[in-house]
């Protein structure tokens, strides 16, 4: 439970208020509104298949209206530091986050990307479209796997079915990467 007199420091500051930034970042509670925006990219994380962590990195640093450093992550999150490091690595990467310079602190600090044509092509460059490379080899392998005698004679029914299939997945291959660097374009 929260030290009574420390309550205060734990609300949202508002345009021109006289809470200190650093009472509010350093505070180990987290504000009702902190607590829903994070409920909220967690749930997008677990749509992604991301770890919870990175969710709650981003709703945390998307609900804080000034950049934090990794400690006050870490404090306010209260998750272990491989978590928050491999949160921001991950975060970082997708282009989902910034570092940001703060003056007289040597650390590192971060702010959300909120602009969701960021988001998006940073999520599409560093999670589909490598797999969309490397899906092609693997589907042309399947595909001669498919044309040899290993899946039976080919007039066998259940060959012809699994050889469609595998024409099938090529076919979507095919149009994933024409629609991926369209989307990409539509939002670059």
């Amino acid at each position: 439970m929260a030290h009574p007199a420390s309550a205060a420091k734990f609300q949202p500051a508002s345009v021109g208020s006289s809470v200190p930034a650093t009472d509010i970042v350093h505070g180990h509670d987290l504000t009702q509104f902190e607590q829903g925006t994070i409920d909220v990219f967690v749930r997008m994380a677990n749509a992604l298949a991301v770890p919870k962590s990175v969710g709650e990195i981003y709703g945390l640093l998307f609900a804080t209206p000034r950049p934090l450093a990794f400690q006050h992550i870490t404090e306010r999150l209260r998750i272990s530091k491989g978590s928050a490091s491999q949160g921001l690595r991950l975060l970082r990467a997708n282009g989902a986050i910034k570092l940001v310079y703060m003056p007289g602190d040597r650390r590192d600090h971060f702010e959300p990307e909120t602009e969701l044509r960021a988001l998006i092509t940073g999520f599409l460059r560093e999670k589909v479209q490598p797999h969309l490379q490397t899906g092609a080899s693997r589907i042309d392998a399947l595909q001669q796997i498919a044309r040899s005698s290993a899946l039976g004679p080919s007039d066998a029914p259940e060959a012809q079915i699994l050889r469609a299939r595998i024409d099938k997945l090529g076919s979507w291959q095919k149009k994933a990467r024409t629609v991926v660097p369209l989307v990409a374009k539509l939002f670059g």
